[in-house]
């Protein structure tokens, strides 16, 4: 028999878990699928836009005001942006705003709409990112937006009132544990287990860890080793207690495929 196109690839004949929400799980599957991997897709929460309408008008008539706005998620500022398109034909609204993002899939979100990134913190994490802007200049009686989740938490405000800015919060979105008892691909997880779970996100280790009874692998499945996307994430398993095995060196997706290879490449 042929070999099959893709075993002589460093992840042939691996299980890998991807914990992502649906709709933002295609990237990740191209990239562990273009290292011979067979995907496996639990997408353990949803992502919503959700917001308050009166708030949104508010900080859309304020936007020139602002001297800074901080995304602190892709989804937060996606959700911004199509809904300040939906308000503005120019992307001049926003006068001359400076824009900090957290991570690179957020800045990349940014730079899709030909605006500069102004801060982007070396650690993706929001505790990193008040820490640089707040040495990089005196932000006493700065106006501040921050746009963020229903999960957030809320050390990046505190740190930036901290420093006497004048913060406002865009809560934009709503993540939401999915429930996976039902799912069939949740059933093949338990039957045959996985080589790696990858998780991206606090609340993705929350629902993980909220649902072990029905993500449990049975006594002859395959145990995986679990992996996190950075600081964070790893703080939320360690937290509640459930094993990292690897953690990418910068929170993005190709140093947490490259620390995956080292892992389990053949």
């Amino acid at each position: 028999m042929a070999p099959t196109p893709t075993a002589h690839l460093p992840l042939a004949g691996r299980r890998i878990v991807v914990t992502r929400p649906r709709e933002s799980a295609a990237e990740w599957r191209a990239a562990l699928e273009a290292q011979g991997a067979e995907v496996i897709e639990l997408p353990l929460i949803q992502v919503t836009k959700h917001y308050d309408k009166h708030t949104l008008v508010e900080v859309f008539a304020e936007l020139t005001q602002y001297e800074w706005i901080v995304f602190t998620s892709a989804n937060g500022a996606r959700f911004f942006f199509e809904e300040f398109f939906k308000g503005f034909d120019d992307i001049r609204a926003l006068g001359l705003v400076r824009i900090a993002c957290v991570g690179e899939a957020t800045a990349d979100v940014v730079r899709g709409l030909h605006l500069r990134v102004d801060l982007q913190p070396r650690k993706a994490n929001a505790e990193e990112l008040a820490q640089e802007l707040i040495a990089r200049e005196s932000i006493d009686s700065a106006k501040i937006l921050v746009v963020t989740g229903n999960l957030n938490r809320d050390t990046l405000v505190d740190r930036l009132h901290e420093a006497r800015a004048i913060v406002d919060r865009l809560p934009i979105y709503r993540t939401e544990e999915t429930n996976l008892a039902a799912d069939p691909i949740a059933g093949d997880f338990r039957e045959k287990g996985a080589d790696a779970i990858l998780f991206a996100s606090p609340s993705a280790v929350q629902s993980f860890f909220d649902q072990a009874a029905v993500l449990k692998p049975g006594a002859k499945a395959r145990r995986p080793l679990s992996g996190s996307i950075g600081a964070t994430t790893t703080a939320a398993m360690k937290q509640l207690g459930l094993p990292v095995d690897f953690e990418a060196a910068q929170a993005n997706l190709d140093s947490l495929v490259e620390v995956l290879l080292r892992k389990l490449a053949r």
